[in-house]
């Protein structure tokens, strides 16, 4: 169980740094939109992926 939470957190984590990057990119080039979502709206869920794989790491670790 361990090490399925470990990978959850790996991969729910690296996801949500990829989602930032994607968002800031279409910022950057000066689209607020991505997929008729706002850019901001996903970099908020890219980071609340990276908080919750941060957390699933945290909780493997204590097992």
């Amino acid at each position: 169980m361990k090490n399925i939470l470990a990978a959850f957190g790996s991969l729910v984590g690296w996801s949500g740094v990829a989602l930032c990057l994607v968002a800031g990119m279409f910022k950057l080039v000066g689209s607020y939109y991505v997929f008729s979502y706002e850019a901001m709206t996903l970099f908020t869920a890219g980071i609340a992926m990276i908080a919750a794989g941060c957390l699933a790491k945290l909780e493997a670790r204590g097992m």
